[in-house]
């Protein structure tokens, strides 16, 4: 009680908080002096580069390695687990299912059917490209009959159980 901000003693400094600029050479390390004029020498050989893509080209080469998530539910009945996703505008033929030990994913593409330049648009909200979505099912299933359906723009994927193994007493007979 009663004590000030003055009596804690001071936080250290994690080393990416303090700038290599803001020390003088002779308060760093000689490795680390070097590695600052290595820095500048390729900083300076990138900037005598021309530059070959515009900043819009560089943004649509790296949402092109994007790859959208699915949103599901997912909930099981009596007999089944059910997973179903809203993926309209996506075709049957544009979806694959896969299922590996407990993990079910699905995989599909959503194009546009039209090409309309950036400066139309006033809104641009829908993902359009690659989706993919994996969940682990955290119950047996029998993964030979997955059932799926795509109507008015909702996957369901129906999962059923594996059948229960009967519970049988062993008596154990003496000799």
């Amino acid at each position: 009680m009663g004590g000030s901000v003055t009596d804690e003693a001071p936080q250290p400094v994690s080393v990416s908080q303090v700038s290599q600029q803001d020390l003088e050479p002779e308060e760093l390390a000689p490795d680390v002096v070097e590695e600052q004029d290595q820095d500048l020498e390729i900083v300076e050989e990138a900037e005598s580069q021309p530059v070959r893509q515009t900043a819009k080209e560089s943004n649509e080469e790296w949402l092109s390695d994007f790859e959208g998530q699915l949103n599901i539910d997912m909930y099981q009945t009596k007999d089944n687990v059910i997973i179903k996703s809203t993926i309209a505008g996506v075709k049957p033929e544009d979806i694959d299912i896969t299922v590996a030990n407990d993990m079910l994913t699905v995989k599909g593409s959503r194009r546009k059917e039209e090409s309309v330049t950036t400066d139309d648009y006033f809104y641009q909200e829908c993902y359009w490209g690659n989706f993919s979505r994996s969940v682990i099912i955290p119950i047996d299933i029998d993964s030979e009959n997955i059932e799926a359906d795509l109507k008015d723009g909702i996957l369901t994927i129906v999962v059923p159980k594996a059948a229960k193994a009967k519970t049988k007493k062993v008596r154990v007979k003496g000799m």
